[in-house]
Parts: structure tokens; C-alpha cells; sequence
């Protein structure tokens, strides 16, 4: 089956077989491959998805996103809502209540308390959490009994389903977390490498950036579930090495993020051992623009910190030329195919997200030149280089080891420097540059780099706390960990105060209208150019039972219905 049809005809979600499983430990191991390999299993010391999706078998939401984008009760009885009276009538409040009779997989009790701590702990003013943005606007949390949570906002909050919901908001236990607070955060290694939880599987062993195994949590609240004995986790490799592991020798059962140009994945599927499951969700590949200087010059602490501006890339002129000299529609075309769809925005959807003001199909290389001309941007030395201000644009881009990434910055490259920049390639090992590692370089968060590429995405079908990851306060810092959600380190107060608009907004329609300005907003100012609406692929054995796949939420959503096919 051709990688067009597969993606027109079997999109949004394959259960592999028609048969259910039979019981809890039926099948004896589920072996899935990461290429980009897990560097920690606490999602709130990381933004990047192999750790927030491997951390999901283990530790859960109260809430989460099923595969249409619908918000399903997870750790609870229901979802609250006005008319059932968990929200207040005002808005400033929301309710949880805990499903009676849960359990960590120490037999310990899961109250409100675990969930009243990891409030504590993203929220600490010590600390650095990359999923800040989720507690935007609380003004507090109360457990006032074992079973129940009461969040209480700062002001009318429409869309209060954002802390504790979704696989970037899931609960730590206390009783293992209690001595992790702030600083000590990044330092308590123990509990990063192996939380406890509620999931579906407890963590046996855990190899950073290599392998992590599971086995099934015995405390689990379903009896009959999961099917699966063990799961192993494997990092490593690239994407055309993860997927021939499935579709041609048949070693793994599941290769998450398959970044593969179209006839690479329809020569994999020939063999005829699995088949790609995808869906479209928000997830967008992007070059983000550091507001900030990267310099190595610079004193350690103060590169790519707001105490210095970057010297060329906050010039309308400057980031506008960049975007209009790319071809994404060649860019989509040889990265992903059916796969993906050109884009100019951050939010590409739902569609009531999705704006309409920009027009970037068309490469305008000659209208890029101009542009730079107009505004005096010139080689003044005959070198090749234009130069601002007497500074050369001379840029360092980098982005994870990928080989259509890789393709990608290839292309860029050639079409910058057709424009007139010197541009230095650089790509880093996947689980290094989205791992959240404080003492390393080379992360996206540190961002020592002047522009890089990367894809993101935001859990259900609302962008509110993912249109906060532009907002000041969220920018990684040396004082934060540099943990934050801001990595361009984008700042209007413009910004801020129409994201506060949208966080009291009533209604979908009001509400896309704001977050199309906010859209607009990063656009238009620069903390982006963004290239590809990307498909979330991967790939699966044809031995393998249950998989929905779900662009609005950990891939690994339902693990606990998977099951082996004979």
C-alpha cells in the first residue's frame, strides 16, 4: 500500500486486528524502539515528547485527550463541568473527584495530596518546570478530603482543563517526590529515572538515553489489563533504522516518529510485516528565532538570556526574508508527502485556530533580496554576506539528528545563503538536544544557537497554555534550570495581555478569533517561521493488536490495550 493511500484511507486510527486480548500478562513482551532515546522519566524536568510519552506508562493525568481529541476521565469519576456543578458558575473554579480505590504501585493510597504536591512542585519558586504553563492562572489548590481537588483560578477561567490534564500533566507521588522540591529538583535521580505510579506498568530498569523496561504494575486498576508482561523502551539509531526494525526484520513491534521521506516508507512497506498508523494533530515542524544572543563571547549564564538582545534576528526585514526565501512546498514534498501539509502558523488546528492571514506557498526569493535591500541590509565588503548595523548575518543553525532534517537544513542553508547569510550547520544527537539536561549545551532549551529546528504540538483540541509557551516569564533561564517553555525567549507585554484575554474568553469561536491574533502575533514578530503541519507517524507490526494512534495526547495513550496477534 502506497504511503498516499495509507494516509487518505487509514489515517486517524488502526486497531490492528479485530480480536480482543484475553487477559492481564497473556502476551509476554511488547518491544517498541525511540530513536530519540528517553534521557528522563519525569516529564515536568522536560519538554521534549520521548520523555513525556515513555513517563506515561507509568505516571497518569486525572485527565487526558482520547484519539478524537475528546477530554476522557482518566483518574477520576467524571469531567467536570458546569451543568454537573464541578466548575462554578463563575468560572473560578473547577472540582475533581478522585475514582474510590486507587493505588501507586507501592499499594499505597492515591489521594489529593499527591496531586496538591505536584502543584507544589512544578510551581516552586525555585525550581524550573517545563509544563508551567499548565498551572497558568491558579491561584491555588486545595485538598480539602482524601478524593477530592478544588483549583482555583485567578479570574473567569472558560478552559480550566489544563492542569493535571494530559500526558504533560500527570501526578507525582508525594511520598517519593517530597524531598525534590526546587533546586534539589534535577538532583534526585532515583525518583527522575523511576517514578512511581499508577499506570499500567512500573519502571524495572532505566538506562538513560539507551533502554528502559517495564513490567506490569500488579496495583493496576484494571484486573484484566495490560495484555503485555514487559515492555522495553529502546532508544537510538534514526527513524529509517527504527522503522526497518519493524517493517523489514521484524525485531520491534512499534517505531514511534517516523520522520522518513515518502518512498524510503512505501519501499519498508513491500515487505508486507506492518504498516504505518498516523493521524494529523497540531504538531508543526518550526525554525525558531533566538530573540536573545547566543555568543560564546558572552559570559557563561548570560548567553541566550534576555540581558542581550540578539545583534540582526529582531529586524522585521531580517526573520521575513528568511521565511519568504523557504520552499516549503519542495520541503514537504521530499520530508513527508501525504504526511504533511505547507503551513504558516504556530496553531494549525482545529481549524478555528488556524489563521488565515498569511500566504507563504509560493518561495519568494527576489521579493526576500528586495526586503533585505530596502532596509539597507547589504554585503558592504563584497564578501557574500549582508550585514546589519556593520554585524554580518552570520548564523549557527541546529537542529536533532535526523535524516530529513538533515535534508531540511540542506535546503535552508542553500536558500539562505542565496539570500545573502553565512550559515554554519549543526546537528545534535536527538536524545541530548530534547533532553533537560541543566549542564548540557547542546539542549533546545539552552538554545546556543541563533536559529533552530524542531517539531511540537499540544495535548486535546484548546492551545491556551501551548500559545503560553510565548508568554515572558516562560523563557528558560539559568535561574529556572532552563526549564521553560518560551525557547525563543519571544517577550511583548502585548502578548501577555491578550493571552490573559483568551485564558477568560467564553466560546470556541471567541476564543479561535484570540488565539488566531496571538497566531498572528509570534508570526508576524518573529519568534518563528514555521514550515510543515506534520502527521504524527509510526510504525507498527502487523502481530500487533489495539493501537489507536493519537495526535492529541501520548502516543502511547493506550498501552494497557495492546495485545499480540497470532
Amino acid at each position: 500500500m502506497k504511503l498516499k493511500t495509507l494516509m487518505l484511507g487509514a489515517a486517524a486510527s488502526v486497531a490492528l486486528a479485530p480480536a480482543a486480548f484475553a487477559e492481564r500478562g497473556a502476551d509476554d513482551e511488547v518491544r517498541i524502539i525511540y530513536w530519540q532515546a528517553p534521557s528522563t522519566l519525569n516529564p515536568f524536568l522536560s519538554g521534549g515528547r520521548k520523555d513525556i510519552e515513555a513517563a506515561s506508562l507509568i505516571i497518569e493525568p486525572l485527565a487526558r485527550y482520547d484519539e478524537t481529541g475528546a477530554l476522557t476521565p482518566w483518574l477520576v469519576e467524571d469531567i467536570p463541568t458546569v451543568d454537573n456543578g464541578g466548575v462554578s458558575e463563575d468560572l473560578t473554579q473547577i472540582t475533581w473527584k478522585i475514582t474510590p480505590g486507587l493505588t501507586w504501585s507501592d499499594g499505597s493510597a492515591f489521594t489529593s495530596a499527591d496531586v496538591l504536591f505536584t502543584y507544589d512542585y512544578c510551581t516552586h519558586p525555585e525550581g524550573g518546570c517545563a509544563q508551567a504553563t499548565k498551572f497558568e492562572g491558579v491561584k491555588t489548590v486545595e485538598a480539602p478530603d482524601d478524593l477530592t481537588v478544588r483549583i482555583t483560578f485567578d479570574s473567569p477561567t472558560p478552559n480550566p482543563y489544563l492542569p493535571f490534564v494530559g500526558a504533560e500533566s500527570p501526578i507525582l507521588q508525594k511520598a517519593q517526590f517530597e524531598s525534590c522540591l526546587g533546586g534539589a529538583a534535577s538532583s534526585c535521580t532515583d525518583q527522575n529515572f523511576g517514578p512511581i505510579g499508577t499506570g499500567p506498568y512500573k519502571v524495572d530498569s532505566f538506562k538513560t538515553n539507551d533502554v528502559v523496561t517495564y513490567s506490569i504494575n500488579d496495583n493496576y486498576r484494571d484486573a484484566d489489563k495490560p495484555s503485555f508482561k514487559a515492555v522495553t523502551i529502546k532508544g537510538g539509531g534514526d527513524a529509517a533504522s527504527a522503522a526497518r526494525s519493524v517493517l523489514e526484520t521484524g525485531e520491534f513491534d512499534y517505531a514511534w516518529n517516523q520522520q522518513l521521506a515518502p518512498d524510503v516508507m512505501d519501499r519498508m512497506l513491500e515487505r508486507g510485516l506492518g504498516t504505518f498508523v498516523s493521524d494529523f494533530g497540531g504538531t508543526v515542524e518550526r525554525v525558531m528565532l533566538n530573540w536573545t544572543d547566543p555568543s560564546p563571547d558572552l559570559p557563561e549564564g548570560e548567553r541566550s538570556t534576555a540581558a542581550h538582545p540578539h545583534p540582526f534576528l529582531r529586524d522585521p526585514a531580517v526573520y521575513k526574508a528568511m521565511s519568504m526565501a523557504i520552499d516549503r512546498t519542495l520541503l514537504v514534498e521530499i520530508g513527508y508527502g501525504a504526511a504533511g501539509k505547507v503551513t504558516c502558523n504556530w496553531v494549525p488546528a482545529p481549524d478555528w485556530f488556524n489563521s488565515k492571514t498569511f500566504d507563504c506557498l509560493e518561495q519568494d526569493m527576489e521579493g526576500a533580496k528586495a526586503l533585505l535591500d530596502e532596509a539597507g541590509i547589504v554585503d558592504t565588503d563584497g564578501d557574500g554576506v549582508r550585514e546589519k548595523d556593520g554585524v554580518p548575518l552570520s548564523i549557527l543553525f541546529q537542529t536533532s539528528t535526523n535524516a530529513v532534517r538533515q535534508d531540511f537544513q540542506a535546503l535552508i542553508k542553500e536558500w539562505w545563503t542565496d539570500l545573502g547569510f553565512e550559515v554554519e550547520l549543526r546537528n545534535v544527537d536527538s536524545s541530548v538536544f530534547f533532553g533537560g539536561d541543566a549542564g548540557s549545551p547542546d539542549t533546545f532549551q539552552k538554545f546556543y544557537a541563533d536559529v533552530e529546528m524542531y517539531a511540537n504540538t499540544f495535548p486535546g483540541t484548546d492551545p491556551q497554555a501551548y500559545l503560553g509557551n510565548a508568554l515572558c516569564d516562560k523563557a528558560p533561564r539559568p535561574e529556572t534550570q532552563w526549564q521553560g517553555e518560551n525557547i525563543s525567549r519571544f517577550c511583548m507585554e502585548e502578548y501577555d495581555a491578550l493571552h490573559k484575554e483568551l485564558s477568560g474568553t467564553v466560546g470556541a469561536e471567541a476564543r479561535g478569533a484570540i488565539g488566531v491574533k496571538l497566531n498572528d502575533m509570534v508570526i508576524e514578530n518573529g519568534m518563528m517561521i514555521p514550515l510543515v503541519h506534520r502527521g504524527r507517524i509510526a510504525a507498527a507490526s502487523n502481530t500487533l493488536g489495539g493501537v489507536v494512534m493519537n495526535a492529541w495526547d501520548s502516543e502511547l495513550w493506550n498501552i494497557a490495550d495492546w495485545y499480540r496477534v497470532e
